[in-house]
């Protein structure tokens, strides 16, 4: 969401932002101000009509006693007219802030000028490579080969339960990804400064919203069920949380915080749920995109100064992950059209597949400056006192644990179908070095 006052005064340069996201958004400024023109005309309007009612109806009384009786039936007829009309323009008014809130809402956030412009991937720009992929000896199998073949990774039994994308872990893989999560959180805690929260994994309609995934990507969302005993088309909801960075950013929803408080900085391990209704056809066999996925999730709140640094701390806090795991990654600038609604800037990093032979996103850090902070109405109260100001949001998956699972059974893959567990998981995993072996 943006602010109505700071794009009036800014049409040209909020609508180039936007039209380095798409061409698409070119005259939004300008429907903007013309819907808030509408709503401004209402309100004063209205508000004229409320005081010529309370005074012609005071004029009445006196119309009256002074014997003036065709001036007081002419008041009266103009306070009946101006009844009337009220109704009318408050319904008017309301639907003209109902368009206009509307189509905020369908809005993306505004890319820094540092990010590169492009339609899609291919505009994204490598950033740094870490790590040099293993030689292998043999041809490198892909994660579902592997976890199938010892056993321990069930793609049948999941789509008999559930369906298409689901998977059933069983035995020491299924404790190697409880084993990562573990790790993460442990390292993230231990030693980055986050604190670890337990969310719900169901919210309400109102903290999807203040994160952008309602109401624009309603089709990728898990809706639950109605919690109102009303009308269907009334009713507020339960949804499945798409990732942890929904409830985490919003505990500070509505909330004023004092800035002494920030950064604040908080991580969860949560399961993922989401529809990919635009994924037909892609990654179709393994674990790559799935319905329901494991997450390690890194939410940061902070002062609009603090923020860029931190997005730099967080996509650092990511990359340790995959340093102690000793895989091999890339970090991307991603473009204007490929990076999230909400986001300002973000990094993605990437980790080699060899089973595949190439790099996968497996966590995307994003700064989102104030955006979703005025979706939630998320303030804090600066150490100077001097009123109050919006709070900036950071998120970033530190890092998805099942694609950590992927990424650890193709890099320590050996040619005999077994797996080695890397040595800073060997802790978690009572002391097994290799699994399968």
């Amino acid at each position: 969401m943006f602010d109505l006052k700071w794009i009036r005064e800014n049409a040209d340069a909020f609508d180039a932002g936007l039209a380095r996201r798409s061409q698409e958004y070119l005259g939004t400024a300008e429907k903007l101000v013309g819907l808030d023109d509408k709503r401004r005309a209402l309100v004063t309007e209205l508000q004229a009509l409320q005081e010529r009612r309370n005074a012609a109806s005071k004029e009445v009384g006196k119309a009256k006693a002074s014997g003036e009786e065709d001036r007081a039936q002419a008041l009266i007829a103009e306070v009946a007219a101006i009844k009337e009309r009220m109704p009318s323009a408050d319904a008017e008014l309301k639907a003209v802030e109902g368009d206009l809130d509307a189509t905020m809402s369908w809005i993306p956030n505004l890319p820094l000028d540092d990010v590169p412009v492009g339609a899609d991937e291919d505009a994204n720009v490598e950033v740094r490579r870490v790590g040099e992929p293993r030689r292998m000896n043999f041809e490198p199998r892909q994660h579902f080969e592997i976890g199938e073949g010892l056993g321990l990774m069930d793609f049948e039994t999941a789509a008999k339960l559930s369906g298409a994308r689901f998977v059933v872990l069983r035995g020491q893989v299924a404790r190697l990804e409880r084993a990562l999560a573990s790790f993460m959180i442990d390292l993230h805690t231990d030693q980055h400064g986050y604190t670890e929260v337990a969310p719900p994994l169901l919210v309400r309609d109102e903290v999807m919203f203040g994160t952008g995934q309602l109401p624009k990507f309603r089709e990728d969302q898990f809706f639950a069920g109605a919690i109102d005993d009303v009308r269907a088309e009334e009713a507020s909801g339960y949804w499945l949380i798409p990732t942890a960075e929904v409830p985490l950013t919003n505990l500070v929803r509505e909330e004023i915080v004092d800035e002494a408080a920030l950064p604040m900085r908080v991580t969860a391990w949560t399961p993922c749920f989401r529809a990919e209704a635009g994924a037909a056809g892609r990654d179709t066999r393994g674990m790559i995109r799935q319905h329901q996925f494991a997450k390690v999730e890194l939410v940061s709140i902070t002062t609009p100064e603090q923020s860029l640094q931190e997005h730099e701390r967080m996509t650092a806090c990511a990359e340790e992950v995959l340093k102690r795991l000793d895989l091999p990654y890339r970090v991307m600038t991603l473009s204007t059209g490929d990076m999230g609604f909400g986001a300002r800037k973000t990094y993605d990093i990437e980790v080699w597949l060899p089973g595949q032979g190439q790099y996968r996103e497996i966590s995307s850090c994003s700064v989102c400056g104030d955006f979703q902070a005025r979706r939630m109405n998320a303030r804090y109260r600066p150490t100077d006192g001097k009123g109050l100001r919006h709070v900036h949001t950071l998120n970033g998956s530190g890092v998805a644990a099942g694609r950590a699972l992927i990424a650890v059974l193709e890099n320590y893959q050996q040619e005999d179908g077994s797996v080695i567990v890397p040595e800073v998981l060997r802790s978690y995993m009572g002391g097994l070095e290799v699994i399968g072996g």
